[in-house]
């Protein structure tokens, strides 16, 4: 039987893809640049600099003998850890590949075509791909000062807005918003538009005037709290995360998410790290202090940074961002440059941060 003309693909011809992808640039993770002495200083995903603590390995040398299965697709146990770390219902508790995947998950479950996801510019660079991709709009709003203009957020809500990120601390700047001022906007938010507080940096933050995002849900059934094991807790490569939401809000995330996207050697990992709360605890201090120790280096030097309350850094470079960012790949010292904008510095370890610093001085040496 002849195959329908009609049907038939022409020579050259692709399958038809989303318009909306036209419009998105795929995420790309920084290449790995070695200077030329060969040293390599991976400084650009905001990563712990510590290798897993004992026990995590353990259970993940546990799990890997049980790959062959499924895992728990109800991710029960580490729910159950969650719930009790946190002192929150299980039935609140929603898990997924991460607070990206998290993410992805509260966008299928309430964004579509017409509606409009609202975000602060610049922010995660995940949330403008993760709207086109729902469908929805992306509505940008400026930052001021480096950080979240509510009142301009606010404002910009319209009837056809679903969903409302807000990240605090603010990736890339490191800036923070206190208790009055996320109050006073959440309480201007319609209750029928979702509000994401997405806290990927809580451990990382000393200011006492910055909420807990758990504190801000009781009488807000539209406030949902992001948190994530892949910085604090080192397991960035195993991919998990989760939210604490209505349980009307956790119920649906749990329908957006696809089959199995947490496999169970992440589960183990994850329910061994929460148990290791002390250490985890030692490991985040240690880059509290690196980080004011760069901070304050960095201003001694001449450079101009915004005080951070995450384990990175930022520098407002403007057009200069390319030619630092260049430099320090000179010297084998990977950055994450927003091209025209500023660089966003990782904080790693003493060594990977000194190389860094030593990079930032012979930058202004030779260029100011």
């Amino acid at each position: 039987m002849s195959a329908d003309p009609a049907t038939t693909g022409l020579p050259g011809q692709l399958p038809r893809i989303r318009s909306a992808l036209d419009e998105l640039v795929s995420f790309r993770q920084s290449e790995p640049i070695r200077s030329p002495e060969g040293h390599y200083f991976p400084l650009a995903a905001n990563e712990s600099p510590h290798e897993p603590l004992p026990a995590v390995v353990r259970a993940i040398h546990e799990a890997a003998l049980g790959v062959n299965r499924y895992p728990d697709n109800a991710c029960a146990d580490l729910i159950s850890e969650i719930s009790a770390r946190l002192a929150v219902p299980e039935d609140d508790i929603a898990v997924g590949c991460g607070s990206v995947g998290v993410a992805q998950m509260l966008l299928e479950a309430v964004a579509e075509p017409g509606a409009e996801v609202l975000y602060a510019w610049r922010s995660f660079e995940a949330y403008p791909i993760l709207t086109r991709l729902a469908g929805a709009t992306p509505v940008e709003v400026a930052l001021k000062d480096g950080t979240h203009d509510l009142d301009a957020m606010a404002e910009a809500i319209t009837d056809r807005t679903r969903l409302v990120f807000v990240c605090n601390p603010n990736n890339p700047t490191g800036t923070v918003l206190h208790r009055p001022e996320l109050e006073a906007f959440l309480d201007r938010v319609p209750a029928d538009c979702l509000v994401v507080v997405d806290e990927a940096y809580r451990e990382y933050v000393r200011d006492d005037g910055v909420p807990d995002g758990l504190t801000l849900r009781p009488g807000r059934p539209n406030v949902v709290v992001l948190r994530t094991f892949s910085k604090a807790y080192g397991l960035a490569g195993l991919r998990v995360g989760f939210a604490v939401g209505h349980p009307a809000v956790a119920d649906a995330l749990r329908k957006a998410c696809p089959p199995f996207s947490v496999n169970g050697v992440a589960q183990a990992a994850a329910i061994a790290a929460l148990r290791e709360q002390d250490a985890m605890t030692a490991r985040v201090e240690s880059t509290v202090k690196e980080r004011e120790r760069v901070h304050h280096t960095l201003a001694g030097q001449g450079w101009h940074t915004t005080p951070s309350s995450a384990n990175f850094l930022w520098l407002d470079l403007g057009d200069g961002t390319g030619d630092f960012a260049g430099h320090c790949a000179s010297a084998g010292v990977a950055l994450r440059p927003f091209a025209g904008e500023g660089v966003r510095v990782s904080i790693g370890s003493p060594a990977e941060n000194d190389a860094f610093l030593a990079a930032a001085a012979s930058f202004r040496r030779t260029r100011g």
